[in-house]
This record gives structure tokens, C-alpha cells and sequence, in this order.
């Protein structure tokens, strides 16, 4: 039986662009992606997906790098739509930047610096703050971040839209965040996520320490 995964803002279609969570052949995806010319399943925007998606319909989400795109309001709107189309035991898997990381790397070596070279071409922290520059310039407007997101802010957006509870994780500069409904038990996740880089996001959650009196 095949599990249904959405890959939000997909881009063009590349298996190698899915979360090696969602590479097993039990998957299936389906592409959502405002820019018709990338020739997504579904053409829309995450802040509402309408009946192009029904509630409770999707196994899991897969949005990487597109939540720091849409303006500070409309956050909630999306995670809303994220838990809405979720089934009951679904889950999202997001990534977006890291502002503090990318605020210490500014002071570092300065905006201009190049932070990383992406299939887009060389990616600075001015890129990561505002939008990746050579995309915008070439058209697709859509490419600029209005927000952005520190652990603990992504945390409490995440559990005001509804969601059970999320498990969060650092990388080098960005930020991983996995969204968990009530129904999802997170070891029925391990298999699908022990050999990714972000398999520390189901370890287990330490029990919270006495406040000393």
C-alpha cells in the first residue's frame, strides 16, 4: 500500500529533491508548486490548497525551504493547511533557515561570502536572509523570503497551528522541524528516517528536570 507524501514549492520533478524519508518505493508523491512552468500535480499555494487536496488525505508533507517565502501573517494560515490535509497519524517534515546561523556566519564573513554552491548556483547569507538573488533577478519573484525563523519561534508556530507536537534539530544553517499529529507514533517513523541525517529527530525526548527550590 502506498503512503502519500506532498511535496510543497516541489520545483521542478527530481526524486532526488524528496527527503531520503520519502525515496522508499511505498511512497508516493505528489507535487504542489504556484509556478506552473515546473509542471507540479498541483498548482496553488500552501496558504490554501482548496479541494485540490481533501482533509485528512495526506500521509505526510515534505516542505523544504519555501515557509520563509511567504509574508509573517500567513505562517499560521499554511501550518493550518498543513494539519488540515494531514491524515490523523500523519506527520510534516520542514526545513527552512536558520536566522541565528546565518546572522553569525553575516558577522563572520559578511553578507556577500559565499556559503554554499546549490544546483541554483552560489548561495551567500544575503541569499538566505532575503531570497536567492540571481533567481529573483531572472523573474520569479516568488524566490524572496519575507520571514524567517529561530528554533524557538518555529517551535511555537508549529504547536499553535494544532499540531501534537514537534521535534527540532540544527543543521549548519538551516533548521529541521518534524511535525507530528495526534495519531503518529514516532517509532513508526524510525525505519523510514534511521539512515538520514536527521534520525536524531526521533530520538527520545528527555523528561524535563526538576526546577531546583
Amino acid at each position: 500500500m502506498h503512503r502519500t507524501v506532498l511535496n510543497i514549492g516541489s520545483g521542478p520533478a527530481r526524486p532526488e529533491k524528496l527527503h531520503p524519508a520519502f525515496r522508499g518505493a511505498d511512497w508516493r508523491e505528489l507535487r504542489l508548486d504556484i509556478d506552473p512552468a515546473v509542471e507540479p500535480d498541483i498548482i496553488g499555494s500552501m496558504t490554501d490548497m482548496g479541494d485540490a487536496v481533501a482533509d485528512g488525505s495526506i500521509d505526510a508533507i515534505w516542505s523544504s525551504h519555501n515557509i520563509e517565502h511567504l509574508h509573517a501573517h500567513e505562517v499560521p494560515t499554511a501550518l493550518a493547511e498543513f494539519r488540515r490535509v494531514l491524515k490523523g497519524d500523519g506527520f510534516a517534515l520542514i526545513t527552512c533557515p536558520d536566522v541565528e546561523a546565518v546572522a553569525a556566519l553575516v558577522l563572520e564573513k559578511g553578507l556577500d561570502a559565499v556559503a554554499y554552491v546549490s544546483p541554483a548556483g552560489p548561495v551567500t547569507p544575503l541569499d538566505m536572509l532575503f531570497g536567492h538573488g540571481a533567481s529573483i533577478a531572472a523573474g520569479h519573484g516568488f524566490m524572496a523570503h519575507r520571514t524567517g525563523f529561530t528554533v524557538t519561534r518555529l517551535a511555537r508556530v508549529v504547536l499553535e497551528a494544532g499540531f501534537a507536537e514537534v521535534r527540532l534539530a540544527k543543521g549548519r544553517l538551516d533548521l529541521w522541524a518534524l511535525c507530528l499529529m495526534p495519531n503518529c507514533a514516532i517509532e513508526a517513523l524510525a525505519p523510514a528516517f534511521a539512515a538520514t541525517a536527521q534520525a536524531d529527530l526521533l530520538a527520545p525526548v528527555p523528561a524535563p528536570q526538576p526546577v531546583p527550590a
